[in-house]
């Protein structure tokens, strides 16, 4: 990151103080987060922003975002452009934040078991902001999303675990898997070399101590390759602990070039992409910026937010299915988009005669794949049309549905 743009980044944000140890920010500058006192219980003793645009969309949805170590709600805002994005496709954005006197370096205890069960700690604290901000504006149920950075991302892998019934997806950005620390000392090991459990054990992590029957969330997955602080072994290990829960095969179903970045993805039997995996080529630790798909930046470049070409916030948005202007490639002849000729490499798979639905689990196991509606059975038959049609959009040929 240049000079230039690394003290844009601190003009932007609040004054520090000195007094008051990391994160501990007073605000300096206009921000359009509005923090609430009064949200229910708050075990965890967090501090809860959100910004609600003028405009909401019909059936609005809600945004969690979970900042890194040593940043506050408001800086991570700016620095990776949630704000402007709610306020561009009518979402409302939650940011929940840390206090110093949880935790020195205002991460997330995203390793204490008693901040990540069900109903204690953070992720309690969490959760009632969700009821509280979903209450007060109304917020589709089946549209609740959380994503987060470091140990926000790993906070956010805590979430979809204990809340499956809450969230319809997430998105983690050099995080962890959920259970493989229980205290400091494994969350530093676990940071410094990622987890050799295979998926199964990951996913029995989450469903050991869970009790929830339904589909689980979907999730996407971003690391950067050149990352030192937490292995990048972790973001493989994060979606083999989901592609077990979701009863997926390990071999990726697509795989192509995004903005010059590998993308891996896999999808149920009806064409619904359910995980999807991002490594970003020699970036370190942090959360990636460039130019979005709309041709807009969001973002401020800074301290872990790293300009690599690509706008995870503006991609996750549109994972969740919170962005309704995607811009339309110029096709090729060839039926490849210019500006990716070179780059895509994708493999669709054919499928057999009805094959076993890719969904499917052992019976009696924690987390099976049920049909949608009671008493009609999914049908084992895989429609081939649809298959196709998230290949291609996995490569970038066709709108994102």
């Amino acid at each position: 990151m240049s000079l230039v743009n690394n003290i844009e980044f601190l003009r932007h944000l609040p004054k520090m103080n000195a007094f008051n140890g990391l994160g501990a920010l007073a605000p300096a500058v206009p921000t359009p987060l509005v923090e609430t006192t009064e949200f229910g219980a708050n075990p965890g003793a967090l501090k809860m922003f959100s910004y609600v645009p003028e405009q909401l969309a019909r059936s609005p949805a809600l945004v969690v975002v979970l900042h890194g170590c040593g940043q506050t709600a408001a800086s991570y805002d700016l620095g990776a452009g949630w704000s402007t994005l709610a306020k561009h496709y009518g979402f409302a954005l939650l940011m929940p934040e840390q206090q110093s006197a949880n935790n020195a370096n205002t991460c997330f205890n995203w390793f204490d078991p008693e901040d990540t069960a069900r109903g204690q700690g953070e992720a309690a604290s969490i959760r009632e902001m969700v009821g509280h901000i979903a209450g007060a504006h109304k917020i589709d149920p089946r549209r609740i999303f959380v994503t987060g950075l470091s140990a926000g991302g790993a906070m956010a892998t805590v979430m979809l675990a204990t809340y499956p019934d809450v969230f319809a997806a997430g998105a983690i950005i050099a995080g962890l898997p959920f259970g493989v620390a229980g205290n400091l000392r494994e969350a530093l090991g676990a940071m410094m070399q990622g987890s050799a459990l295979s998926a199964p054990e990951l996913g029995d992590l989450v469903r050991k101590p869970s009790t929830h029957k339904g589909d689980w969330p979907r999730i996407s997955v971003w690391h950067g390759s050149a990352d030192r602080t937490v292995h990048p072994g972790n973001a493989d290990a994060i979606v083999r602990q989901w592609l077990d829960l979701h009863g997926l095969p390990l071999a990726a179903m697509s795989k192509a070039d995004v903005d010059g970045h590998p993308r891996e993805v896999w999808w149920n039997a009806d064409g619904e992409t359910l995980v999807e995996s991002y490594s970003i080529t020699d970036m370190a630790h942090g959360t990636p910026l460039g130019l979005a798909g709309n041709d807009e930046r969001y973002g401020v470049e800074g301290a872990f937010l790293i300009e690599a070409g690509i706008s995870s916030s503006y991609h996750i948005a549109s994972f969740f299915g919170l962005t309704d202007k995607v811009r339309q490639p110029q096709i090729a002849p060839t039926g490849v988009p210019r500006e990716n000729a070179d780059t895509i490499s994708m493999t669709i798979p054919v499928p057999a005669d009805k094959p076993e639905p890719a969904t499917a689990r052992s019976s009696g196991r924690p987390g099976k794949k049920q049909a949608r509606q009671q008493g009609k059975p999914r049908s084992n038959s895989v429609n081939v049309s649809r298959v196709i049609t998230r290949a291609l959009t996995a490569a970038g040929l066709m709108k994102q549905p």
